[in-house]
């Protein structure tokens, strides 16, 4: 996966997260707006007729929600936002299908030596994040990695395993094609 498929992923339909967020009205709604959000921004004609609704989308999700989930994120299908409060996703990251963000989860960019700031992580798909938890820097997270609640991840994890602690560890691999 790289950062960029913009193209191939906007082909979608805005309601490609409403399954995943079953029985869970505010992360519908949430994943809605976003996805309304990311294909105004992606045209700029849209950009310039819609530019009232990039700024409610602002004020709704991000300042009564308490959800900073920028436009820019790109996201694959199937986000199920869980509990979203608190959550802020850098607007340079990048989500894999079928991932699920819990609430209190920080995935963000780090400030460099020079006082610039970096890229935000890549997450694989299928990667399940638990509450509380803090992913930072230009990183890579695999497909199919479960990350504990409360954990900071700060170092590429590969795919297939369950890391959890500060820092964050491998616990757990999921399949054996990696155990040593």
């Amino acid at each position: 996966m790289t950062r960029e498929f913009t193209r191939e992923r906007l082909n979608f339909s805005p309601l490609q997260d409403w399954k995943v967020n079953a029985g869970n009205i505010k992360g519908r709604l949430v994943m809605l707006l976003f996805r309304l959000a990311t294909l105004i921004r992606s045209k700029r004609l849209l950009c310039i007729v819609f530019c009232w609704y990039l700024f409610l989308y602002r004020f709704f999700v991000e300042w009564l929600l308490n959800i900073e989930l920028h436009w820019n994120v790109r996201a694959g299908k199937g986000l199920c936002l869980m509990h979203g409060h608190g959550t802020v996703v850098n607007g340079s990251a990048v989500i894999g299908d079928n991932c699920t963000l819990r609430h209190l989860t920080t995935i963000g960019n780090k400030r460099m030596p020079d006082g610039s700031f970096g890229m935000a992580p890549m997450l694989g798909n299928n990667v399940d994040i638990g509450a509380n938890s803090v992913i930072l820097g230009n990183i890579t997270i695999g497909d199919n990695v479960t990350i504990g609640a409360g954990s900071i991840v700060t170092k590429s994890i590969p795919a297939d395993c369950v890391v959890a602690g500060n820092p964050a560890k491998i616990i757990k691999y999921k399949s054996l094609q990696y155990v040593s």
